[in-house]
């Protein structure tokens, strides 16, 4: 794919997989950055797409995640205070109402596990007050695209720290995807 995505290299020494120089993995993340396309296209707002990609990729430990989104959102022009606090979001005044629901859609579509019932209402109610139908067709795929992303990467020890600003859509000819 990309010189930036040898994860044999250096600090990717402990990858146990390369999912960007298998076949079968390089099919499939074709296949899964289009989905990805999708979103990144519809009226979401980009900042939100890398807050709410960032809030699940910290919840998951995916390094990698993180360190992408982190560097995609601060290269797009989002703030050093606003990313540095997206994992204490609650407890700042940064966010707009608009991301505080799609962040803790987010958090609630992640933690799936943690409670019962997924979604709450409450959070459900605040999504719809803010986003259209189309906003939340992409956001609700984006939760779920974003985990599968983090699982991925977390299962073959992608790690964070080496990733630059555009490498992504650049690998994938012109679409930043994930």
């Amino acid at each position: 794919m990309n010189a930036r995505f040898d994860l044999s290299e250096n600090e990717n020494s402990n990858v146990r997989f390369n999912l960007f120089g298998n076949e079968i993995a390089a099919k499939f993340a074709k296949r899964f950055a289009n989905a990805g396309l999708v979103i990144q296209r519809s009226s979401l707002p980009e900042s939100t797409q890398e807050l709410v990609s960032l809030r699940a990729s910290q919840i998951n430990g995916c390094g990698w995640c993180i360190d992408l989104h982190t560097k995609e959102a601060a290269a797009a022009g989002e703030s050093a205070v606003r990313l540095h606090l997206v994992a204490a979001w609650r407890e700042s005044t940064v966010f707009t109402a608009a991301e505080r629901a799609a962040l803790a859609l987010a958090e609630e579509g992640t933690r799936l596990a943690d409670a019962h019932q997924g979604v709450s209402d409450e959070t459900w109610a605040q999504v719809r007050e803010h986003y259209d139908d189309d906003q939340v067709a992409a956001l609700v795929a984006l939760v779920a695209l974003i985990n599968a992303a983090n699982r991925l990467a977390v299962i073959v020890h992608q790690r964070g720290g080496s990733y630059e600003a555009g490498a992504f859509a650049e690998a994938l000819g012109g679409s930043s995807s994930e």
